[in-house]
């Protein structure tokens, strides 16, 4: 069995490769790219690549579920009130560094992979930072994020970085086709709406809700752009509730706008046949009639503003709100008669 099956990926994967055949792996890793891209797929396999045979698949099975005693996934987690924790917190790291002085209980090598390590909080990557320095034996240490710019200079030099990067939409319509059965418009609209991540495009086409989700946040934004002050002022409040609850659901409605925004943009440009929301091509027209493209694009980037804003843990409400509150008017459409 091939020690990594990662789709799309063949610059970072060679160089795992070439690392394990030679006795060479790094001390610590950082995997950079948009989600679902196959970060947490590629750490999992690099755990299982030097914990397992490859012909040992119960221990691949147990890695990949989380129940193998010597790899450890860490992420934010939840807060005792249900809502999303917006930082991994100095107690996380100081288990980290408590278990990385353990020798490996079942495996080969003690693993640690970081989820969304941008969150980490200013003591927690101080902390993570005595341990990069002078890591000890037998250790290995992922870092998922989706920008490296976003951890601290002096992490970032500790690791080292492999980007991993989108296929091209053709590419994933084309799996998607070949592999995986579904019909030439549906891989099409699902590897636009994925923009080349195949791990999304491969749950949206097993689970339905996937793809009905990503269509109710496109009906939320089109309704919010045609709204009134009033209107939008309920939305955001609305997204700021969501928000508290599901940091990254949160964060996924915004970069949502973002792609909306691009869409009119493209059109505007007479680029409609780029356009990612192709299922709303007609609406996206019609708003591309109604902006100037000097409006569409500060849009977008009050829209980048407000993600910059709630990353630092500005107020979710009011920063939606001043998002809004500057966005140009987009009338609703007039009714047949």
């Amino acid at each position: 069995m091939p020690r990594f099956t990662l789709r799309g990926q063949d610059a970072a994967v060679r160089i795992l490769e070439r690392a394990l055949d030679h006795d060479r792996l790094h001390h610590a890793y950082l995997f950079a790219g948009p989600a679902h891209v196959g970060k947490t797929t590629l750490a999992v396999q690099l755990a299982q690549a030097v914990n397992c045979d490859d012909a040992y698949d119960a221990c691949r099975a147990r890695i990949a579920n989380g129940s193998f005693a010597d790899v450890r996934f860490i992420a934010a987690g939840e807060r005792e009130d249900g809502a999303a924790r917006t930082l991994i917190g100095i107690e996380a790291v100081r288990d980290i560094i408590a278990a990385a002085h353990l020798r490996p209980y079942e495996g080969k090598r003690r693993v640690f992979i970081i989820e969304d390590a941008a969150r980490m909080s200013t003591d927690a990557a101080n902390a993570l930072l005595k341990v990069l320095e002078e890591p000890p034996p037998d250790v290995l240490i992922v870092l998922l994020t989706e920008h490296a710019d976003d951890l601290l200079a002096t992490i970032r030099s500790r690791c080292q970085t492999l980007e991993l990067r989108p296929m091209s939409v053709g590419e994933v319509a084309r799996i998607l086709q070949e592999e995986h059965g579904q019909d030439a418009e549906q891989a099409d609209l699902l590897a636009r709406l994925s923009r080349g991540c195949l791990g999304w495009a491969l749950q949206a086409a097993a689970e339905p809700a996937v793809l009905a989700q990503a269509h109710q946040r496109i009906e939320r934004i089109v309704d919010a752009a045609e709204a009134g002050l009033e209107g939008r002022f309920a939305y955001a409040d609305d997204l700021a509730r969501r928000f508290f609850r599901d940091r990254a659901e949160g964060r996924e409605e915004l970069y949502a706008w973002l792609r909306w925004l691009r869409d009119v943009l493209l059109t505007q440009q007479g680029r409609g046949a780029e356009i990612v929301n192709a299922a709303w091509r007609s609406t996206i027209e019609r708003h591309a009639a109604a902006l100037p493209p000097a409006a569409t694009l500060r849009w977008a980037r009050r829209v980048e503003e407000a993600i910059d804003a709630l990353d630092r843990n500005a107020n979710p409400r009011l920063t939606l709100e001043a998002m809004l509150l500057e966005a140009p008017p987009v009338p609703a459409p007039t009714p047949a008669p």
